[in-house]
């Protein structure tokens, strides 16, 4: 019955949606699959209202803050949440969560696709948030701790596969140079790019940029978020807890197509996204201008290119 439903879904797709390609249809589909398969649990969704849901994630960090925390804070909300279970030093983003189990030492990025568990866990034009309510990280972690006599800016920064390819969205050295002679006059700048032991990995390899000495050699004022994990490793209970602390008080931030520029969506403010046209399906959904202002309310600026970041910054920050 499955199989035959999800044929229907993806003809019907096909045919709401005919601008698309053929492959595309197959993620509206699922998204259409997850918000019907919730009709299961409307008694005891709106009527009975126990504790009952289990929620478990071990799919990729992107997908986690899109779709599967603001699931888990709305049953929180509702107060139909009964356990989560997650990878590794994630207890900081369930922090709503009585129950919380870190039982995953990887991710695994197929974990997160065929599952119609959570409502909107995929790709789709247009999305249900009837089940969807990101949880308040700014203000749930601001703190008196990451304050400084300028405003907070965050570079957050990545270097790895992307695609089982080299590296596509990034700021090179050069850029960085560039990005924050222009800013730091204005604003404390914290520059953010986690390393293999410091967050659980999935298929996503990180390389090595380089830039953490040079950037402590020519722009000493930049705060680098490892050296911070080490400065503050005693009042933080693990790195997620840290980036949280230190976004909660910024509202500019530069992020990278992916969990970067999604966990950056969630403190409001402005985000200056880099996301190359050729990868990833946020470009054919739009959900630079429809998902990830929804995070938090927060200006989305979209660059498709490292030439746009600079105009963007010059124009907003």
């Amino acid at each position: 019955m499955q199989r035959l439903l999800l044929k229907f879904l993806y003809v019907m797709a096909a045919i709401r949606y005919p601008q698309y390609r053929g492959d595309l249809p197959y993620f509206i589909r699922d998204n259409w699959f997850a918000r019907l398969n919730q009709l299961r649990f409307v008694r005891r969704d709106y009527l009975t209202r126990k504790p009952y849901k289990v929620i478990s994630f071990q799919g990729e960090f992107d997908q986690e803050l899109r779709y599967c925390l603001p699931f888990a804070y709305w049953h929180h909300r509702n107060g139909t949440l009964k356990q989560t279970i997650g990878c590794a030093n994630t207890k900081p983003f369930y922090y709503f969560s009585e129950n919380h189990t870190e039982r995953y030492t990887e991710r695994i990025w197929q974990k997160g696709y065929d599952s119609y568990d959570v409502p909107n866990m995929t790709h789709s034009p247009t999305y249900d948030f009837g089940k969807w309510t990101p949880p308040p990280f700014k203000s749930h972690y601001r703190n008196n701790l990451f304050v400084y006599n300028k405003p907070l800016l965050v570079i957050a920064n990545k270097y790895n596969i992307e695609w089982d390819r080299p590296p596509v969205n990034f700021l090179s050295i050069d850029a960085l140079d560039r990005l924050i002679s222009r800013l730091k006059r204005t604003y404390q700048i914290v520059y953010n790019r986690p390393l293999s032991g410091q967050i659980v990995l999935d298929n996503s390899e990180i390389m090595d940029l380089g830039e953490h000495a040079w950037l402590r050699a020519n722009h000493p004022e930049v705060l680098l978020m490892n050296d911070l994990f080490e400065q503050y490793r005693t009042q933080v209970a693990n790195y997620n807890h840290l980036q949280l602390m230190v976004y909660a008080n910024a509202d500019r931030f530069v992020s990278m197509h992916g969990g970067t520029a999604a966990l950056a969506s969630y403190f409001g403010g402005i985000n200056v996204i880099l996301s190359h046209p050729g990868g990833g399906f946020e470009h054919a959904f739009d959900e630079y201008s429809t998902l990830f202002p929804a995070f938090s309310g927060a200006k989305i600026l979209h660059a498709k290119s490292t030439e746009e970041v600079f105009a963007y910054v010059d124009q907003y920050f």
